[in-house]
């Protein structure tokens, strides 16, 4: 049961960020470098700076920091915290989505990476980092003019360097993102119109369109909010907007309902949580080779699958938070077995971290380096973090 302990997560936590540490401090260019090889942690890129990554290397710092851990995480988090507002943030408030060095490379603006921003600077400022604390409004303030649409309280996901439209596409990708990222900011400040707009986010998709569809949270709409059931059937792998069911979306948003339900109880944030996690699990579980599969389509069948990282982190975070709300033993056996799984066959035990994907009986995928820049050791850090605040709750 070592994978309960707070100790052996904390201890997990400083693992990943010794990975990291000190490579992804740059000082040619500032800010971070995050290409770093899963394998051996050599860099393979030195110049790519994704603005995702950079926000979610703020965040791992400032977690850290938060911990108790060494005393670099405070001055990483605060090195990472001035690149990301003087060179990835522009004069009108926005944030191009990738760099070169210094240089804009794809200049488009999306919901998910200012999501991600505003987690980055309210979590930092929980953290005390110098500065942070009064970036999270002039944050808010970007998203709420450009992507919230208000009479639907969710988020348009993809605008042009000029905030135009580009696309009529919306997604509960970003939504989700934007969700955590406002439930940051509240804990932050307690203002309570970031919780406000986080249930708004919340009830609109894991409760409205998910009694709209067929009972699990589809992730492709139209401009009206419609569901769409054919986008991108023809990318099934598509790294942010796939085609089928996630069960780790799924498992992730289990999670976000049982984080805010504390702060504003709904009669429906438990019984949600607990049918996204169960409905992950059996039809996302790979009950040969163990992991989550990729996706599953409308009839519970796997489209994709290989095993990536991520979903394992948000179902150990999920499963926890249920074990500890319930009660109930059936999410702590599957908290054991998400974690034996991933010890034995997703984390790099040599180094640290935890490989990207591996095919579906468990070998390192081949390509793995080929990903965009956003694989920082984030889902299973914050993972982590949850289930030593929900332990702490309960001892």
């Amino acid at each position: 049961m070592e994978f309960r302990k707070p100790s052996w997560l904390r201890q997990h936590v400083l693992n990943i960020l010794n990975f990291y540490y000190p490579d992804c401090i740059d000082h040619r260019y500032g800010g971070y470098i995050s290409q770093l090889s899963d394998r051996d942690g050599h860099i393979y890129d030195g110049r790519s700076k994704s603005q995702v990554s950079t926000c979610r290397l703020i965040f791992n710092f400032s977690v850290g920091d938060m911990i108790e851990g060494p005393d670099w995480c405070r001055s990483a988090a605060k090195h990472g915290l001035d690149f990301l507002l003087s060179e990835h943030r522009e004069e009108d408030g926005g944030y191009p989505w990738l760099l070169k060095g210094r240089s804009v490379e794809d200049p488009t603006r999306r919901a998910y990476a200012h999501a991600f921003a505003l987690l980055a600077v309210s979590t930092a400022s929980k953290a005390d980092i110098p500065g942070a604390d009064k970036e999270i409004e002039p944050t808010y303030r970007v998203i709420e003019e450009h992507f919230m649409e208000t009479e639907r309280g969710l988020c348009k996901p993809e605008l042009g360097p000029d905030w135009e439209e580009v696309s009529p596409y919306r997604g509960q990708n970003a939504n989700m993102h934007m969700c955590e990222a406002l439930i940051s900011a509240y804990e932050a400040t307690e203002n309570e119109k970031y919780l406000d707009d986080a249930v708004d986010i919340a009830t609109a998709l894991a409760k409205e369109l998910t009694d709209k569809g067929e009972g699990l949270l589809w992730e492709h709409y139209d401009s009206d909010w419609e569901i769409d059931w054919d986008y991108n059937r023809d990318q099934p792998d598509h790294l942010f907007r796939p085609w089928g069911y996630q069960p780790g979306h799924l498992m992730e948003w289990s999670k976000l309902l049982l984080i805010l339900d504390p702060y504003v109880s709904r009669n429906w944030f438990l019984d949600r949580a607990e049918h996204f996690f169960r409905s992950a699990v059996e039809k996302g579980w790979d009950s040969e080779y163990g992991g989550f599969y990729y996706s599953f389509d409308r009839n519970g069948k796997p489209i994709l699958e290989d095993k990536y990282y991520w979903k394992l982190a948000e179902g150990s975070a999920a499963a926890a938070l249920l074990a500890h709300r319930t009660g109930d033993d059936y999410y702590w056996e599957w908290y054991d077995r998400i974690w034996k799984y991933a010890w034995e066959n997703m984390i790099n035990k040599k180094y640290g971290n935890w490989y990207f994907k591996l095919t579906r009986d468990n070998e390192i995928h081949e390509g793995i380096d080929s990903t965009p820049e956003i694989k920082v050791g984030y889902h299973p850090l914050s993972a982590c973090y949850e289930v030593m605040k929900e332990k702490g709750k309960y001892e």
